[in-house]
């Protein structure tokens, strides 16, 4: 372990970006169990900053920005991209098949069906009201 890692109390939190963040927020709590910790709105009614907790975990997002600043230049969303990630976030759940049957029921994409996996645990993965890809299991590597 380096130095840096042994003086620093990390946690990694995953940060997106939806264009309608305010839907994207509220889906994600209805329908994935997230939590709203902190939701700060511009005064247009998109979203600057939100904070959302599941569990001890976390994630952070903001809305797509008209013009966007030096970090929102960095990042394309998946409909730009073919649908394509980059990245996606793995949540440890108590019960796949549950929140499974949640997603499901609220439209999500189903891209990898639930299932048992070869390295223990129960998972499936699927993409979110903006194409976001997530991944539930209760492989749980702590």
């Amino acid at each position: 372990m380096s130095n840096l890692a042994k003086k620093t109390r990390a946690t990694i939190i995953p940060c997106l970006c939806y264009r309608d963040a305010s839907a994207a927020i509220e889906w994600l709590c209805e329908n994935f169990g997230f939590e709203k910790k902190l939701v700060v709105p511009n005064d247009d009614g998109t979203i600057a900053h939100a904070q959302l907790s599941f569990g001890n975990g976390m994630i952070m997002l903001r809305s797509v920005l008209e013009v966007e600043n030096e970090f929102g230049k960095l990042m394309k969303q998946p409909d730009e991209i073919g649908g394509a990630e980059t990245q996606s976030a793995y949540v440890v759940v108590s019960d796949a098949d549950a929140v499974f049957k949640r997603a499901k029921n609220a439209g999500a994409e189903i891209v990898i069906n639930i299932q048992d996996e070869d390295y223990g645990g129960r998972g499936f993965s699927c993409r979110d009201l903006e194409g976001h890809l997530w991944n539930f299991g209760t492989y749980d590597p702590w």
